[in-house]
């Protein structure tokens, strides 16, 4: 028989609020049953942890350790707290992860480059692509995006795995 899905638990995977280990929470108030507290999430575990040693209820390391954190988590949850408050404990949005600065007109300069000029060094090209369209590229994201690649995307040199 197929599970019926959990509506808070889609709700806090829509706003990357799930414990990244909900299994680790032991502290008493995730533990007695009562449906307002969810060791599943985390904005409001780790709101429970800071309070608990901000009450002087628990020391740093032990609150981390009851809530499934370790002590640095801790001090990132304390500080982002003191900046943004509730909201701030929510997940940070992972950052971009294509390449958002190499515009289908920087590669195009960038391969264009290459054809006219082969012996034009990366260095020389992060200049280029400076002065030419005000952007600081890494050399690494160049030599990645000028990297012959394969039918599946792959770049054709590089590490291999051994078999």
């Amino acid at each position: 028989m197929p599970r019926r899905p959990d509506p808070k638990l889609e709700a806090l995977r829509a706003h990357r609020a799930v414990h990244p280990h909900p299994e680790r929470v032991t502290d008493e108030l995730f533990q007695g049953g009562l449906p307002f507290f969810d060791r599943r999430d985390v904005v409001q575990v780790k709101y429970e942890m800071l309070r608990r040693v901000q009450q002087k209820q628990r020391t740093v390391a032990a609150a981390a350790r009851t809530f499934g954190f370790s002590r640095p988590i801790f001090y990132q949850t304390q500080k982002a707290f003191e900046r943004g408050g509730v909201p701030a404990l929510e997940r940070a949005r992972p950052g971009p992860r294509r390449r958002h600065k190499l515009t289908p007109e920087v590669l195009a300069f960038l391969q264009q480059a290459r054809v006219d000029r082969p012996e034009v060094g990366t260095q020389q090209l992060v200049q280029e692509v400076h002065a030419r369209f005000g952007l600081r590229v890494h050399p690494r994201s160049i030599e990645r995006a000028l990297r012959p690649r394969t039918k599946r995307g792959r770049s054709t040199s590089g590490p291999t795995r051994a078999s």
